[in-house]
């Protein structure tokens, strides 16, 4: 099975990876640089995804006493399955790109030590090997 990962060239903080595009679409959305129009696309298609996609429960392996306090590696995966939900971050894609943003795909197989896992997606601490850059 291969998972995709939509990502800008922005690193992230806490995972030291770069930004998924979730990250980039909040940020857009509420900068007040963009029209109502795109703010508006821009909620709808969060506000699906949202909906369609579960939360995650975790994002760290460690189990630990105040696990959830500490900084996060994990990091989010779609599976390749999930046509419907990668044809919507597909549409949010195109929002944030025509705002000057590079979004681009990420393909891989071997996503790390997996986390947390459903139907949709995964979240996983990366191997050393796991390409998390594009």
């Amino acid at each position: 099975m291969a998972f995709i990962r939509f990502v800008v060239a922005r690193l992230n903080a806490d995972s030291g990876v770069e930004d998924g595009l979730f990250t980039v679409a909040y940020d857009l959305s509420r900068s007040g640089e963009i029209s109502e129009t795109d703010r508006l696309e821009i909620a709808d298609s969060l506000s699906w995804l949202e909906t369609n996609v579960p939360t995650p429960t975790r994002f760290n392996r460690s189990r630990s006493k105040g696990y959830y306090r500490r900084t996060t590696r994990g990091i989010s995966w779609i599976r390749d399955t999930a046509i419907e939900h990668i044809a919507r971050m597909r549409e949010l894609k195109g929002i944030v790109e025509r705002h000057g943003h590079v979004v681009t795909s990420i393909h891989e197989d071997r996503v790390g030590y997996v986390v947390y896992e459903d139907e949709i997606q995964v979240v996983a601490e990366p191997f050393t090997s796991t390409k998390t850059r594009a």
